[in-house]
């Protein structure tokens, strides 16, 4: 079994070591001091940007309080106005919030053995934290008498991990979506509960979509790379007998589990782990690829970013060849890349006749998330343009 990897720091004057945990894929950090409720913010900020830790010992809301105020400082840091050219634009925008989430992410708090913070008012985070990153006796490693670094003794008391208060935080929100769960109106109201580092359904334009679209056959139908699994459920809800649900990311495929379980459509939907197309044809394929072409910076993102438009392009290649005579494929994307100067439309278009694909029909959606209005957005020409489609492709003769 492979643990994370460990970091120490001096603490009381001795040599202590925990093991770094980071969904983000945060390298762990080189240099760690000890802070508190005494720490000031503008100290604590300068030591951020410096790239040095600081590992909480006081108060769980007091270190909420100081999170907030380091995310003050970055923020009103002064602006350059962002450059006419979008794509400039977008790129200078993805640096900014990678800078920004690298500054928060020096706030660290402990967590023990079972995976629960060990300072005061702490809330109970060891269902979120187990559910985020796995069993305690996974996450946390060897007891803390066991041997974990060649230099200093085991981790100090309380402590088996370090994680940042940030990634913490998105780790008791997520779960708290998990439990509540997202309400999706082409499902009749019932919610899909979508579990940490996988994509929420919560812009609901692409499922409304797939729950209108005309269907070429209720026989069997392939949704590739489900995620939650809630164009699957759609797709059994309006009567598709058998839906072969793939995804190669094993939380992706214990949320699809779930969530179709939860919809009472498990008896209609195989959950199948493939890297794209499970094995034969089908008369319907569904896919929702990444919709961006950029490097995702953390596992949810993968979702949404897809360098090189890898997804995008297996799906177009491979689609005909996975189709039944008279089938369709149903690419369900976002025109935001092409806007944003990342895709040229020729470019999918030129995807559809290499695969050997016609386009039959396309349905548009337009966004109705708030970015889409929000004139502060260095992206919002973008997103003010940006079209959602349904493509619906044949094989070509």
């Amino acid at each position: 079994m492979n643990h994370p990897p460990v970091v120490e720091w001096t603490e009381d004057d001795q040599v202590r070591t925990a093991r770094w945990r980071s969904e983000n894929g945060a390298r762990p950090p080189r240099r760690i001091v000890i802070a508190d409720d005494r720490t000031r913010a503008d100290e604590a900020y300068r030591l951020a940007c410096e790239g040095t830790a600081l590992l909480w010992r006081g108060d769980f809301h007091n270190a909420r309080q100081l999170l907030t105020a380091l995310a003050r400082r970055v923020d009103r840091r002064p602006r350059k106005a962002p450059p006419a050219d979008v794509t400039q634009a977008f790129h200078l925008h993805r640096a900014a919030q990678n800078q920004r989430a690298r500054v928060l992410g020096m706030l660290l708090v402990p967590l023990d053995a079972e995976l629960a913070v060990p300072l005061h008012r702490a809330p109970d985070v060891r269902e979120a934290c187990a559910r985020a990153f796995g069993p305690p006796q996974e996450v946390a490693g060897p007891p803390a008498d066991a041997p974990t670094s060649t230099a200093g003794t085991a981790g100090t008391a309380g402590t088996a991990v370090l994680v940042s208060l940030r990634e913490l935080l998105g780790v008791i929100g997520a779960n708290e979506w998990r439990r509540k769960g997202v309400e999706i109106p082409a499902l009749g109201g019932d919610r899909i509960h979508p579990h940490y580092g996988v994509f929420s359904p919560a812009r609901g334009e692409y499922v409304d979509l797939v729950s209108e679209a005309p269907l070429p056959g209720r026989e069997l139908a392939f949704d590739i790379g489900t995620g939650t699994g809630v164009l699957a459920s759609v797709l059994a809800r309006r009567g598709v007998r058998r839906v072969i649900a793939t995804d190669q990311d094993p939380r992706a495929l214990a949320c699809a589990r779930e969530n179709t379980a939860r919809l009472g459509v498990a008896d209609q939907v195989e959950i199948v782990e493939a890297d794209l197309f499970p094995a034969g044809r089908a008369p319907l394929v569904v896919c929702n690829p990444p919709w961006v072409p950029a490097k995702p910076t953390s596992p949810v993102e993968h979702a949404v970013y897809d360098p090189g438009n890898r997804m995008l392009h297996g799906f177009l290649g491979g689609l005909a060849d996975h189709l039944t005579p008279g089938g369709e494929g149903w690419l369900i994307l976002s025109d935001l890349a092409e806007h944003l100067g990342l895709r040229p439309h020729a470019e999918l278009l030129d995807a559809f006749a290499e695969g050997g694909l016609t386009v039959l029909d396309r349905l548009d959606i337009a966004p109705r998330h708030p970015r889409a209005q929000d004139t502060a957005d260095p992206l919002h020409v973008a997103r003010a343009a940006e079209v959602t489609s349904l493509w619906r492709l044949g094989a070509a003769d």
